[in-house]
């Protein structure tokens, strides 16, 4: 007698969570693999800026991966930003120079000590897999955060068009590369976080070439960071990938394209 294969199918299903650290509602969009056989490694991936999982189709492409056998099982949850999310995202406690960012204190709360709370006690699966944070542009860079500073939560960041420009100073006040937050914020981090490490730019992600280099900005920023990031003694290619798309924009078209890559990266499944 033999087993059926079954692929997990995806439920979707939206929450409202009251955050005492945001002082507000926060919407949830929770993607769930049912259809389990009890004996699979599921996942857990957050992901900033959950309001664009609708326009990425996310339902499908979880499917999709399914069916294919590409992924294992994993729960996603798409947090969906807020009306102060140029305030809530960021880098905990180095606002950029307009004092974006202001309260990624109070966002980095919501996550470590709200949502992971929801998590273990609200989602009906074991969670015994790898846990991922990802985002996209300004929501990339607070994944990247968070999941810096929470190892203990985390063992995977993606970011997709990550803005790594995030910086201490204007252009025109004596800027210098040093001036980019995330890049000091690793510098100056001790030790090194236990995280694997996803970033994508896109060749079309802006036109801006702050340095003349004939690179655009958002390619250099994040070339930076994997720079960063192999002198603090990360490796390529088993802890950090760079993905570069060629004509990838910075929308949502884009990100839902690399999606699935990132997905595959993160959650493949092992074949023997």
């Amino acid at each position: 007698m033999y087993t059926a294969f079954t692929f997990p199918d995806v439920i979707k299903t939206n929450h409202k969570l009251k955050s005492v650290y945001l002082k507000r509602e926060v919407e949830l969009e929770i993607f769930m693999p049912d259809n389990l056989l009890g004996n699979e490694h599921v996942n857990l991936l957050l992901i900033n800026d959950g309001q664009d999982l609708a326009q990425m189709d996310m339902e499908r492409t979880l499917s999709a991966l399914y069916q294919k056998w590409i992924i294992e099982p994993t729960v996603v949850i798409g947090v969906k930003a807020g009306a102060e999310r140029i305030l809530e995202y960021g880098i905990v406690g180095k606002p950029d120079f307009k004092k974006r960012g202001i309260k990624a204190k109070a966002y980095s709360e919501f996550i470590s000590k709200e949502l992971m709370l929801f998590v273990e006690n609200e989602i009906n699966v074991n969670i015994n897999g790898k846990r991922a944070f990802a985002g996209f542009s300004l929501g990339g860079i607070t994944a990247f955060d968070i999941a810096w500073n929470h190892d203990n939560y985390f063992d995977i960041v993606g970011v997709f068009s990550g803005s790594f420009w995030w910086r201490k100073k204007d252009l025109s006040a004596d800027y210098t590369d040093e001036d980019r937050i995330v890049h000091e914020m690793i510098r100056e981090t001790e030790g090194k976080p236990d995280v694997k490490f996803w970033l994508m730019t896109g060749t079309n992600d802006e036109t801006a070439d702050r340095n003349h280099n004939f690179i655009i900005d958002s390619i250099d920023d994040t070339i930076d960071v994997v720079k960063e990031l192999l002198k603090k003694g990360y490796q390529r290619p088993n802890d950090i990938c760079y993905y570069e798309m060629v004509g990838g924009k910075h929308d949502v078209q884009t990100w839902a394209k690399a999606m699935p890559k990132f997905l595959e990266w993160a959650f493949g499944k092992t074949r023997i």
